[in-house]
């Protein structure tokens, strides 16, 4: 099952320039938070600081609690690989490792952690490859053609069955439909419908059709700020703040 994530008073920095301002929000196990808001506004940066990923950049740091499941992942010496082996991080741009086949890419983390059994691996490649809705797509060529030769829509699936391999309580996808065609893009939502059930999801998207259509809760960010957070339809049809209006009617952003 998924898990909770509370995040009281987070802040992010880029050197000395403060990008998040004290982030407080609690995201429900087993469901979608949709992140929204214009470019440049933090949504990313907050995503990337729920699997720590924040800190591979450089001069970069948070402060603040990030509460997973319970646990918070910036507390006593708890490794960063560790955390990002239960929230897993879907990106914008599919990156399938390029030399690997298909399997291998599914099979990439749990080989990381050691995992060696052959029957166990297969296993976990079918059953990931069938969460993410491309088992069908490629179990003729498994083995046979690299990640990288499927299409944008395939590679972004397969990005997710390889998140989705290491068993995570958490999945993070950063606009993981914006580089895709229409088609690739309904795929890639009534995935998200179908791993909420066992996932906590959280969503940063520019789409706001997809927001509404994919997300139980909506949280609004602009300039560092949470705006606002709540149920997906109270923030598209009676927002409390008059900034999350003017954006959502397309008056700025």
């Amino acid at each position: 099952m998924g898990a909770g994530i509370d995040v009281r008073n987070l802040k992010a920095f880029y050197g000395k320039a403060e990008a998040l301002h004290g982030v407080t929000m609690a995201m429900q196990p087993n469901k979608v938070t949709a992140l929204i808001g214009p470019s440049g506004c933090g949504k990313s940066t907050f995503v990337r600081c729920l699997n720590r990923m924040h800190e591979t950049t450089p001069h970069a740091s948070v402060t603040g609690d990030v509460m997973v499941g319970g646990l918070n992942i910036y507390e006593g010496g708890m490794p960063a690989v560790e955390v990002r082996r239960h929230i897993g991080m879907v990106f914008q741009k599919p990156n399938p490792f390029p030399t690997m086949s298909i399997y291998d890419n599914v099979a990439a983390g749990l080989k990381l952690n050691g995992v060696r059994n052959r029957k166990r691996l297969d296993e976990v490649v079918e059953r990931s490859l069938r969460q993410a809705a491309l088992w069908e797509e490629v179990k003729t060529m498994l083995r046979s053609k690299s990640g990288a030769s499927l299409s944008g829509g395939q590679q972004q699936r397969l990005c997710i069955a390889r998140a989705l391999a290491v068993e995570p309580d958490v999945l993070l996808m950063d606009e993981p439909a914006s580089a895709l065609d229409p088609i690739s893009t309904s795929k890639i939502e009534e995935l998200i419908f179908e791993l909420k059930q066992k996932y906590t999801v959280v969503i940063v998207t520019h789409n706001m059709q997809q927001a509404a259509r994919v997300a139980d809760n909506t949280g609004f960010f602009l300039l560092g700020d949470l705006i606002e957070f709540d149920k997906t339809e109270k923030i598209f049809t009676n927002p409390s703040d008059k900034r999350t209006e003017d954006y959502i009617t397309g008056r700025f952003g």
